[in-house]
């Protein structure tokens, strides 16, 4: 994981509520709520690939990339809660 988020490359998608995002989040990250992902695949698609979904603990990020991987998106990759990136990012 720290390898993707390294990667100058990689699209960061926080999956998580608007208000949530506005709290807190990982700088350069684009948020697009996990129930708002089926209606914008389009601009998901024309993100740089590869990428790493993230949410609060893990469970939404976890649906984000199936729906993404089901939609094509093959270079997606969960990385669990905010603290796990916050973790790997900084530590």
């Amino acid at each position: 994981m720290k390898e993707l988020l390294s990667n100058p490359q990689t699209s960061i998608l926080d999956v998580r509520t608007a208000m949530e995002f506005e709290m807190e989040h990982i700088n350069g990250a684009k948020n697009i709520p996990v129930n708002e992902i089926q209606f914008r695949l389009d601009e998901i698609k024309n993100l740089s690939q590869p990428i790493v979904v993230y949410c609060l603990s893990g469970g939404r990020s976890a649906m984000a990339a199936s729906i993404l991987k089901q939609a094509g998106i093959n270079e997606v990759y969960n990385g669990g809660g905010i603290s796990n990136i916050k973790h790997v990012l900084y530590n």
